[in-house]
């Protein structure tokens, strides 16, 4: 059972009366239903890489875990309609070869793509890389089949693009970290493969140059842009320290980096072309200081690697206070520049770890110790970090999770920040939907 009760971040296990490991979605059912009769709480289980403790139970003892990871299959993949439909313990990585093999992209990409699996993904409308162009795993959803806390099995499983007859129940199990019901299969969207995709780091002085780079590349490439990633100095420093085998593209040090990519319908030629014009254009107007385009599919695999290898570099530094916030992307600047102030003036010293998805307005901002500070009391001062910087992100209208979620960690911060209004109809779609409590229970409320 160890292996279902511990977070991917190794802070925090719990304990369980058993792990179920159904392996088709009548046997969720069956489970579910069980568990209802006997008023016992069940935490549902993906991969397992959330980072919120969502997916794993406490320590009561008193619920069961149920692991959808045997409901691994692809049950279907339509390249007209461009659909696939898989079980909810699909792997990312294994829906996104599926759909490659069939000529199409799903486009859903982060970092944990090759052990996490859709049904986590959709539980907590995960984003990843590619929202600027293709939207959260919500966009990328059609239908959903679901095991109730009854322990009913509901059918929507509706390849459709338009379906307005009724309510939207869809939407409601999506994002909802399994305290509502148990997400055993979807319909996901499928889009045409890219002739060609091209990345580029471009250096810059500042998050604001950012932003105005990020308005050029919209205004000259339209939905061509696929990702835009706001990396800071050190979090390459960071990288260059715990994976020295990975080449560092520039020999000058600059402040800021963004990794940018394109992607064109049409070809190569025509993506290089833009993406070469856009950064001229950029240089010439003083928003960026210099530039290094991929030419090759490796080359642009090593410039991802250095972004997907930031939250790996800080594991292996030590333990941080990591924070996932959205921002409305005109705001993202001022936010980086008065948070950084007040962190440092609150815990001098302290080194901050800023990177994300500015095209989206998504930043991982994470606080590490000052040099020579054991990280344990470092974490001792989670609690104050965190009003510091989720006070800030509510200062400028945006969201203390992006795309994590809530789960238990999170959950007593919630309060403060979500109007009694909206709590109240969380709360009454949560009674309505789960009355007896026990699904994933202690999570979001």
């Amino acid at each position: 059972m160890a292996p279902f009760l511990t977070d991917w971040r190794g802070r925090f296990t719990g304990r369980a009366l058993a792990v179920l490991r159904p392996a088709d979605p009548g046997q969720v059912a069956q489970l579910v239903h069980a568990c209802a009769a006997h008023r016992v709480p069940l935490v549902p289980q993906g991969g397992k890489t959330g980072l919120v403790l969502g997916s794993v139970p406490d320590a009561s003892g008193s619920a069961v875990v149920l692991s959808l990871a045997r409901l691994n299959r692809v049950r279907a993949l339509d390249p007209v309609n461009r659909t696939i439909t898989v079980d909810a313990g699909c792997i990312l990585q294994t829906i996104q070869e599926a759909a490659a093999a069939a000529g199409c992209l799903f486009p859903l990409s982060l970092a944990a793509e090759g052990s996490c699996s859709i049904g986590g993904n959709l539980s907590t409308n995960a984003g990843g890389t590619a929202v600027l162009r293709y939207g959260n795993t919500r966009e990328l959803c059609l239908g959903l089949e679901v095991v109730t806390a009854q322990g009913e099995l509901w059918n929507g499983l509706r390849a459709l693009r338009k379906d307005n007859t009724g309510y939207d129940l869809r939407d409601l199990f999506i994002g909802a970290e399994g305290t509502l019901g148990v997400i055993t299969g979807a319909v996901l969207r499928l889009f045409p493969q890219p002739k060609a995709s091209i990345t580029a780091l471009v250096a810059i002085a500042a998050p604001r140059q950012a932003l105005d780079l990020l308005s050029l590349a919209q205004d000259r490439c339209g939905a061509s842009l696929t990702g835009f990633e706001l990396m800071s100095d050190f979090c390459l420093r960071l990288v260059a320290t715990h994976f020295p085998s990975l080449a560092q593209p520039f020999v000058t040090r600059h402040a800021q980096y963004v990794l940018l990519e394109l992607s064109s319908s049409e070809s190569e030629q025509h993506a290089v072309g833009l993406l070469e014009d856009t950064i001229a254009d950029a240089i010439a107007q003083d928003i960026a200081d210099d530039a290094v385009v991929a030419t090759s599919v490796a080359q642009s695999l090593a410039l991802w690697q250095l972004r997907e290898h930031i939250p790996l570099a800080q594991a292996a530094a030590g333990k941080n206070i990591k924070h996932d916030i959205a921002l409305p992307v005109s705001c993202i600047a001022d936010f980086i520049d008065s948070t950084d102030a007040k962190v440092l003036a609150a815990y001098p010293g302290c080194q901050l770890v800023c990177f994300g998805h500015v095209g989206d307005g998504n930043l991982h901002y994470n606080v590490a110790p000052p040099p020579g500070t054991p990280h344990e009391d470092f974490l001792a001062h989670q609690d104050a970090l965190n009003r510091i910087v989720h006070d800030s992100v509510a200062a400028y209208a945006g969201s203390m999770s992006a795309e994590h979620g809530i789960g238990a960690l999170k959950r007593d911060e919630l309060k403060r920040y979500k109007s009694d209004v909206e709590l109240n109809m969380m709360r009454a779609i949560k009674a309505a939907l789960d009355p007896l409590g026990i699904m994933n229970p202690g999570k979001i409320l």
